[in-house]
């Protein structure tokens, strides 16, 4: 198993668990933190920490996805062996081109 497709498993495992966490969550001070009373002004304690915790949860999560990613860019230009580019080898370029044909075609249909 390689390095990059251990991080591609990671990534996807942690862009599911941002989600969840941001589906729980609800824009108008909803979601998980209003299921447990406190609809109106009066904020229990519990209910506060609960809305913290879904805050720094989804910040760390973001965070970790955006490091796993640029993790694995690093992974994938050291496999890579060569990260140069063809477009400067003169070598590549030749050989990327099939060979000039010199002799001229006939069009017209005149086979003579």
């Amino acid at each position: 198993m390689s390095t990059f497709t251990i991080f591609i498993a990671l990534i996807i495992f942690v862009a599911f668990l941002l989600i969840i966490v941001i589906m729980v969550q609800n824009p108008k001070g909803g979601g998980l933190a209003s299921s447990f009373g406190g609809g109106g002004t009066q904020q229990l304690g519990g209910v506060q920490k609960t809305t913290d915790f879904l805050d720094k949860s989804t910040w760390t999560l973001a965070t970790l996805l955006l490091a796993l990613i640029l993790l694995s860019n690093i992974s994938i230009m050291e496999g890579s062996g060569n990260s140069g580019s063809k477009a400067f080898d003169e070598n590549a370029i030749e050989n990327a081109l099939p060979p000039a044909d010199t002799t001229p075609q006939d069009t017209t249909g005149d086979n003579k």
